[in-house]
């Protein structure tokens, strides 16, 4: 039986990936038109997949999907690598930063929910890290703008902290915020020495 299900392309940013199977990933996006998504790459793990170098943690890529009828798990069913932000991976600074932004992302958003102006957010930011090393400032540019993406902060009219607006919301902040400001305060200290 034919599947006429449409397919649907979009811009994309790979968040994570895991093992589903032998020779399956489940792959998490955050997209330009459908918001942040969940894909099974069927046959992913296996030598001459045809996504073989094309699913790695931070790609930029314009992927195709058969969205699911029974679950929030669609099937991937291309992927044209765009840009791998390599600058990202060159110290260990940028990925961790580059890192908690994804945490935070996938705690502040819902599935499926389209928001584009976050997909562009996310674009920027990996720019920035693939040219630049991370700051303390960056970090917190990028938490203004989620919190004013996700309308829990106004920064013309709120004094407080908008990672304090986006724990208060969510619940919490990822984990790793605490050991990355520490970091970039250290690496700070070290520069102006």
């Amino acid at each position: 039986m034919l599947d006429f299900r449409r397919v649907e392309s979009t811009e994309a940013i790979l968040l994570r990936k895991r093992k589903f199977s032998d020779t399956s990933l489940i792959v998490s996006w955050c997209t330009e038109s459908l918001g942040c998504v969940q894909t099974i790459a069927k046959g992913a793990r296996r030598q001459k997949s045809a996504f073989a170098g094309k699913l790695d943690l931070f790609f930029e890529a314009e992927i195709s999907i058969v969205r699911s009828r029974k679950s929030d798990l669609h099937t991937l069913t291309e992927v044209v690598l765009k840009n791998p932000f390599v600058g990202i991976r060159s110290n260990y600074l940028r990925t961790q930063s580059a890192a908690y932004f994804v945490e935070l992302i996938e705690i502040c958003t819902e599935r499926d929910h389209r928001e584009p102006e976050l997909f562009g957010l996310l674009r920027r930011a990996f720019g920035y890290l693939n040219a630049n090393d991370p700051t303390a400032r960056a970090i917190g540019h990028f938490e203004g703008e989620l919190a004013r993406i996700t309308g829990v902060h106004d920064q013309t009219r709120l004094k407080s902290d908008p990672a304090f607006a986006l724990g208060n919301l969510f619940g919490r902040l990822p984990l790793s915020r605490t050991p990355l400001l520490k970091t970039l305060g250290t690496e700070a200290k070290n520069v102006s020495k």
